[in-house]
């Protein structure tokens, strides 16, 4: 059976986590099926934090992989913020009344 999950990487107290599809007998972070993104929970500043290429977890579920419990809130995360609208804009467009003749 295959799963969705997350194998570690990184140094000690440094995790940085690939999404991977895999074999549910394989080790964490032994041989992989394809990678699918990546997760990297201490990125600070402008790095990236969730990076998933959605449309081939959809393949996989469509052939029956299952995901983990972690991706799952992963995949909605990302979705969140793929579909979140955009902030509105805060310029605002000042109408000056035009001058009356004081005549």
């Amino acid at each position: 059976m295959v799963t969705i999950r997350l194998s570690r990487h990184g140094a000690k107290r440094a995790p940085f986590y690939h999404v991977v599809a895999a074999d549910k007998r394989m080790p964490r972070d032994g041989r992989n099926l394809e990678k699918l993104g990546f997760f990297n929970p201490v990125a600070r500043g402008q790095e990236v934090r969730l990076k998933l290429e959605l449309d081939k977890i959809e393949q996989w579920v469509a052939k029956g992989a299952q995901i983990s419990d972690r991706v799952k809130s992963l995949i909605k995360e990302a979705s969140k913020a793929t579909t979140a609208p955009t902030a509105p804009t805060t310029d605002k467009v000042v109408e000056t009344e035009p001058a009356k003749d004081a005549a």
